[in-house]
């Protein structure tokens, strides 16, 4: 993967779960089920890290569907 296609706009798992309020269980789910994207972390490979536009397009959805 080349640098040019990882997002500029990266926040580690535990950021992404405080945005959309969920715990770490729903957030593996939504990375394995393909809801949201992961980047390896460059200084520390087993860290996933998530473009934080992505995971902001999801809150409304997850909003809608609460």
């Amino acid at each position: 993967m080349s640098n040019q296609n990882i997002p500029s706009d990266l926040v580690n798992v535990s950021e992404a779960q405080r945005i959309l309020g969920v715990s770490h269980f729903k957030m593996s789910q939504l990375i394995k089920d393909g809801m949201l994207n992961h980047y390896p972390n460059p200084i520390d490979r087993r860290q996933k890290l998530l473009s934080k536009a992505e995971v902001e397009a999801l809150k409304p959805k997850r909003a809608e569907a609460a």
